[in-house]
Parts: C-alpha cells; sequence; structure tokens
C-alpha cells in the first residue's frame, strides 16, 4: 500500500509541475505587460477592445502552439529545436532519428487545456473583465473567481492522465538537465 501511495503522490506532484509549466512564461509576461495599455485600463472604446482581442488570442495561440514544439540533443551534445508533426520533430538535422517525437494525441490535449488555463488567467484580469464586461455584478465577479481554482483542479488532473513527455522552446532536456 505504501508503494502506490508514493506512486500517487509522484503523479500528483508530476501533474502539479505540469500545470505550472503549462503556460508559456514570455507568453504570460508580454500578455501582462501589453494588456493594461491595450484596454486603457479598463476603460475600452471599440478600438480598445478589438486590441485586446487581438492580443487575447495571439498570447493563446502562442500558448498552445508551445504544446507542438520539443527539443533534442544530438550527437555532439548539441541541444536543437523543432516543431513535432506527423513524422517526427521539422526541421531535423539528416543524422538524427527523431521519428520518436510524433505528435500525439495527448498534444491536443495540451495545447487544449493550455488554452483554457490561460483564459482562466485573462478572465481574472481586471482590465479585461472591465473592458469586456463592464456590466458584471459582484455575484457574476464571484464567479470569475471561483473559476480559476476549478479548472486548476481539472486541468491537473487531465495533466496527470496525459503527461506531458515535450521539451519545448526554453525547457532543456532531461539528458541536459540532470547532467548540470
Amino acid at each position: 500500500m505504501a508503494k502506490s501511495s508514493s506512486s500517487l503522490k509522484a503523479k500528483t506532484l508530476n501533474g502539479i509541475g505540469n500545470l505550472i509549466r503549462v503556460l508559456p512564461t514570455g507568453t504570460v509576461f508580454i500578455y501582462q505587460f501589453l494588456n493594461p495599455i491595450l484596454t486603457n485600463n479598463g476603460h475600452c472604446t471599440v478600438v480598445n477592445k478589438y486590441l485586446s482581442g487581438i492580443l487575447i488570442a495571439l498570447c493563446g495561440f502562442s500558448c498552445a502552439f508551445s504544446c507542438f514544439t520539443d527539443s533534442y540533443t544530438d550527437n555532439d551534445g548539441a541541444t536543437h529545436y523543432g516543431i513535432a508533426t506527423m513524422k517526427g520533430l521539422w526541421p531535423t538535422t539528416s543524422a538524427v532519428d527523431t521519428t520518436t517525437y510524433k505528435i500525439s494525441v495527448s498534444d491536443f490535449v495540451h495545447a487544449f487545456f493550455t488554452m483554457i488555463v490561460f483564459g482562466v488567467v485573462t478572465i481574472l484580469d481586471r482590465n479585461t473583465v472591465d473592458c469586456f464586461f463592464p456590466s458584471f455584478e459582484s455575484t457574476q465577479k464571484m464567479l470569475l473567481m471561483v473559476l480559476p481554482p476549478a479548472v486548476g483542479a481539472i486541468s491537473s488532473v487531465v495533466f496527470m492522465v496525459f503527461p506531458n513527455k515535450r521539451h519545448g522552446i526554453g525547457y532543456p532536456s532531461q539528458d541536459e538537465s540532470s547532467s548540470k
């Protein structure tokens, strides 16, 4: 019984780690930096709404796209990055076989839930809520406060069931990180 609880604890911590890693830090930083400017601190005009919507869409796409990137270390020890395709990683050097990096269902699951988690981040931003939903009452704002823990819990379970095996751009491969 101790071994199964240890395994469950490891899976839980791995799922939480995947949830923390799910959003690319640079994308969230760009969103947090540009959003107050584009939403005019929550006092939006029609132009502000379009610009903010474009920012949210681009950042959401960036979060989903990062789920399809991976890295590998070649025979010389150099790290290469690529995009997962049906045949393997693209681009790749001809000397390395990257067919083990093919796209899988879990990549699409991760991309979908990454966009949902990013959507929660946008909903938590006061400027975005004031811009797009200025007439929200306190009861509706309370719903927005309950949503993040629920999405976090569901995403953690999904990431436990579909563990992330990709080492995208900005995340070193296990071989590289363990050798340091």
